[in-house]
């Protein structure tokens, strides 16, 4: 520890820099007051001349003109305001804990020694010539992160750098009262980060910058590799880590990128709200998010996609894991590529369907065929799609005349009443026609027109091709493995094509399927994108993962997950996901990161997860003692149940949350039933969940879990009725998700994937079975 009257003089030094902070404070606020007087002033400009000449060309262009000025003037103003408030937000948020770290450096040509204070943003005085606090974001502040005492080299916009480290003090402060400060040699001191671990959960995600370790610091502020694979254990910080990842990138290329440019693929929509407050926390607005389940809903509307949830809950056949293995594939992605050079060179068609208006046929599928074929064959199939689109919408336009002339239209035109009559005359009058002949020829050439609209939209949007039947096409000229015979491949097809009746797609299909149809229309790409972040990565198949890099080209790829925790597919070896995930994905500057420090839970409930793996040596745990796992082992329905009530009633009286997790939720709703009764603030989650509880008892399959943490897990029923055969990653992920305490219940002998050396860590409970009674 710091001597007292040290640590008086950094006391002095806060109660400065909260004093620059009001003052900031007082200023931003009358800012915001002045934006906000402007932005009202401009929005009612607006609202007064939102008005457009619609009589004369001229003025229409003129009007549009003016009113798009309007638009920007009040999106600016609003903007302006808007920024206004973060700063102010920001402001709030450092006068509570201003800064976090202090280094003392030394510049190699002079003796000078130069102090910095580092937190989470940035701070200057009043006359903006000096730094009060560093962003820890700015590259001096990566000495902070990387640096022990001595030479330390850090990365400036000019080249590397090297200073000498003199000091490091690290500092917790609580709204203006500094409660901890130590010096230390270490990135952050096992002092801090024990006061940091050893805090309750709350049911947002807190930022790390005050806690980020050297090779975490690695992670965040790599700029250089585009595609970025971090292998962490459970509760290294992976996700914690890739957002602050997010919050540099954002700060180190703000000319050229913003949030807009960032998309984060989540695993649950529990994890998304979980997240959600991190990067505020920095002054950053969020980035995009979406999960793969959301993603594939918008990408096939009108069908009921299967999740690789569904496909969990409800087990697979034996004799479908081939061809799943297969589709799922990166020789699957490639068998595709392969067939649309086919149908190029006229080796397979491609599969027309009718455009349909109304109950009759408008633009046959033998029609559009013919179109296509006569375009030059030494075009792509999507530039030679367009000049089919282009033929129709000329032969559109001349049946729309000659439809316009037909009963139909007359027809339809006498039921209009007169206002749809004044809508379809449009910025015509009554005097702009010579007779009223003409003008019935021009209200039934627009009407012609409105009406096979449909028609325009179908060829815009490609419903002239059968997608669906094409992938059949596809499905029944593929190169099969030996292992996968015909009738498994006429079983799949027969499969596929009858669930497509019913609207449902198997989630097997998904990547090779779109693929294909991206590939035939030349669409599907995103090029705005930035950044893709990729959360859970053992829960996407290869397939999916080319997928989404041919959808965000531009892209570099921050990978992220746990082999150990592989729920839905067989473990795959990180250097091994690298290696094919570079060839599959082009990558040109691949790496891989392993983080092998967990930081989540007691030094107990680690060394039972980690003694669950083959390989568990390689996890270290973070010195953070507690109370050792326990172990109920029940051999009755009623003494599980009783326990289980027991157990979750003794958590709450220690803890606010309780988790308790399952395989499924099959057994979530056992467990309901058996709890709803006895314990207060019972809630059932499922995948539709996008929030947690503040308090009480949250009860979820384990799929849901990942990536959240809890103060008290119980494990529901660790059985090997239960469990089945293969358990250890299912085991394992859900014993990590405990932060404090771990309790284990099995209805029954417990599961094979329990190691003795596992068995060894916990504190085992036995009720006699009804035998030994």
């Amino acid at each position: 520890m710091v001597a007292s009257q040290e640590k008086a003089i950094e006391q002095a030094r806060v109660d400065q820099v909260i004093d620059a902070i009001d003052q900031q404070i007082e200023q931003a606020k009358e800012a915001i007051a002045e934006a906000h007087r402007e932005t009202r002033a401009v929005e009612k400009n607006y609202g007064e001349n939102a008005s457009i000449n619609r009589y004369e060309v001229d003025d229409i262009a003129e009007s549009r003109s003016a009113l798009e000025q309007q638009r920007q003037l009040v999106a600016r103003a609003t903007e302006n305001e808007d920024i206004l408030k973060r700063q102010l937000a920001t402001l709030q948020e450092l006068r509570k804990s201003p800064y976090f770290g202090r280094i003392q450096i030394k510049e190699p040509e002079s003796n000078e020694i130069e102090t910095l204070y580092i937190g989470v943003a940035s701070l200057m005085n009043s006359d903006k010539n000096d730094f009060l606090v560093y962003d820890w974001r700015a590259p001096i502040s990566s000495v902070y992160y990387n640096g022990t005492l001595g030479p330390v080299t850090y990365q400036t916009p000019s080249g590397p750098r090297t200073v000498e480290l003199v000091q490091k003090r690290q500092f917790t402060i609580e709204n203006g009262r500094i409660t901890n400060m130590f010096d230390t040699n270490e990135t952050v001191g096992d002092e801090m980060l024990q006061a940091a671990l050893g805090q309750q959960n709350d049911q947002f995600m807190q930022n790390i910058v005050a806690t980020i370790q050297q090779e975490q610091n690695d992670i965040i502020r790599n700029t250089s590799s585009d595609l970025l694979i971090v292998q962490g254990v459970a509760g290294s910080g992976k996700t914690s880590t890739m957002l602050q990842r997010i919050a540099y990138l954002l700060y180190h290329s703000k000319e050229s990128l913003n949030a807009d440019q960032i998309v984060l693929f989540s695993p649950n929509l529990l994890f998304s709200q979980y997240i959600s407050e991190v990067l505020p926390s920095l002054g950053e607005r969020n980035m995009r998010q979406v999960t793969l389940a959301g993603f594939l809903k918008r990408r096939f509307e009108g069908l009921n996609v299967e999740t690789i949830f569904d496909r969990y809950e409800e087990g697979t056949d034996d004799q479908v894991q081939p061809t799943q293995k297969f589709l799922e594939s990166a020789k699957a992605m490639q068998s595709v590529r392969d067939y649309v050079e086919t149908i190029k060179h006229g080796q397979h068609s491609l599969v027309f369907t009718d455009i349909n208006f109304g109950d009759r046929v408008f633009f046959s599928a033998d029609h559009i065929q013919d179109i296509f074929n006569g375009q030059p064959a030494a075009l792509s199939i999507a530039d030679r799609l367009v000049r089919t689109k282009n033929h129709l919408i000329r032969e559109l336009q001349k049946r729309s005349r000659i439809e316009a002339k037909k009963d139909w239209i007359q027809k339809a035109l006498n039921e209009l009443d007169t206002q749809a009559i004044h809508r379809l005359m449009g910025r015509h009058s009554i005097d702009d026609f010579a007779d009223e002949q003409a003008q019935a020829r021009y209200l039934s050439r627009r009407l012609a027109h409105n009406r096979l609209r449909i028609v325009a939209d179908a060829i815009y949007n490609n419903y002239f091709l059968d997608h669906y039947s094409q992938y059949a096409q596809f499905l029944k000229q593929i190169n099969w493995p030996k292992e996968i015979n015909e009738n498994a491949q006429t079983q799949l097809i027969h499969d596929y094509q009858r669930g497509l009746e019913f609207h449902q797609l198997h989630f097997m299909h998904t990547a090779p399927l779109m693929y294909l149809r991206d590939l035939i229309t030349g669409s599907g790409e995103n090029n705005d994108f930035q950044y893709i972040f990729i959360d859970e990565m053992q829960d996407y198949p290869t397939a999916m993962l080319i997928y989404l890099h041919h959808t965000f080209p531009n892209a570099r790829f921050t990978i992220l997950g746990d082999s150990e925790q592989a729920l839905f597919y067989p473990l795959q070896l990180p250097e091994n996901l690298l290696r094919t995930l570079a060839q599959d994905l082009q990558a040109k500057k691949p790496r891989l990161i392993t983080l092998r420090q967990s930081y989540r839970s007691t030094t107990e409930i680690t060394n039972f997860a980690k003694a669950l793996l083959p390989d568990g040596d390689q996890i270290h745990a973070f010195t953070r003692h507690g109370e050792s796992p326990v172990l109920k082992m029940c051999y009755q329905q009623t003494e599980w149940e009783r326990q289980l009530q027991e157990t979750v009633n003794q958590q709450l009286t220690k803890y606010p949350t309780v988790a308790i997790l399952t395989k499924d939720q099959e057994q979530a709703q056992q467990v309901y039933h058996a709890l709803y009764r006895h314990v207060n603030h019972l809630h059932r989650l499922t995948s539709k969940d996008v929030q947690l509880s503040h308090e009480g008892v949250v009860i979820l399959p384990t799929y849901l879990a990942k990536g959240l943490e809890f103060d008290s897990v119980v494990l529901a029923d660790v059985s090997q009725k239960t469990m089945g055969p293969a358990a250890t990653g299912l085991l394992y992920t859900m014993a990590t998700r405990a932060m404090h305490n771990l309790t284990l219940i099995s209805n029954g002998p417990i599961a094979d994937a329990f190691t003795d050396q596992a068995t060894k860590q916990l504190i085992i409970h036995r009720q006699l079975s009804e035998e030994e009674r």
